[in-house]
């Protein structure tokens, strides 16, 4: 009867140690997720910032371009600036 409670005493270690380790386990894959959500949720505002500006540079853009004179409008005009390098002394 010792070798029956002994076994019985030897697998309930083994069984708690096992409980114990599953427990410790979850607590690090539920550790890992909030970590995944928070990076997803960082990601996302990346994004939209990102999107926000891209829009934005592209309207700029757009604008800018309406507002630069075509080639056949730029060959038509009567004077044209002239882009002068200024002397300046090099230190």
């Amino acid at each position: 009867m010792a070798d029956t409670d002994d076994t019985q005493k030897m697998l309930q270690i083994i069984i708690n140690g096992q409980s114990s380790f599953r427990q410790e386990m979850l607590k690090k894959f539920d550790q890992i997720d909030r970590k995944f959500e928070s990076v997803g949720e960082r990601f996302d505002s990346l994004e939209d910032n990102l999107t926000a500006r891209i829009n934005k540079l592209g309207k700029q853009l757009a604008y800018l371009e309406d507002d630069a004179p075509t080639r056949e409008e730029f060959n038509t005009l009567e004077k044209r600036v002239v882009e002068q390098k200024s002397i300046l002394p090099h230190n």
